[in-house]
């Protein structure tokens, strides 16, 4: 199981979108006009960059972490809250997303910010770990878009 998924917040997802009625019929394109996934944390790589420099944002948080919660707000209910019931359900979702377009995806490194809080003033290449001139992302943005009933205006 994905860390990220032990996390409260995370694990309240799919209480409040089931267990409250007021969610099922307007948790849709008519009424969401987009979700925004961000994960943000308030300190640097400080000492895992060579870890992090190997696969990257994306390879390292998107593709695992913030895939599961994007699931997670675009499934459909699923038959119960066993384990092989919500994958189904969530695997429903990972087939409907359209082919990412490379206009909508953005990629950066963090390079700080001298005037900033202590946590903030070091960018990546300042973590000893990391090699040199490394051109490794520690920011991406992506544009990802659910083609199914629910979310996709042109199938409904």
């Amino acid at each position: 199981m994905d860390h990220y998924l032990g996390k409260e917040m995370v694990q309240s997802l799919m209480v409040l979108r089931f267990g409250n009625r007021i969610f099922g019929p307007i948790w849709n394109r008519d009424n969401v006009a987009c979700v925004v996934l961000t994960f943000k944390e308030p300190f640097g790589t400080e000492g895992r960059g060579g870890y992090f420099d190997d696969f990257g944002i994306i390879r390292d948080v998107m593709q695992n972490h913030l895939l599961q919660l994007l699931c997670l707000v675009a499934m459909e209910k699923p038959a119960s809250t066993n384990p092989d019931d919500v994958r189904d359900e969530k695997v429903k979702v990972l087939k409907c997303i359209s082919p990412v377009e490379l206009q909508d995806v953005v990629l950066g490194q963090y390079v700080g910010n001298p005037e900033g809080p202590p946590e903030a003033q070091k960018g990546y290449l300042d973590d000893p770990t990391v090699p040199p001139g490394s051109t490794t992302p520690t920011f991406a943005t992506a544009v990802l878009r659910v083609a199914n009933e629910r979310w996709d205006g042109e199938r409904g």
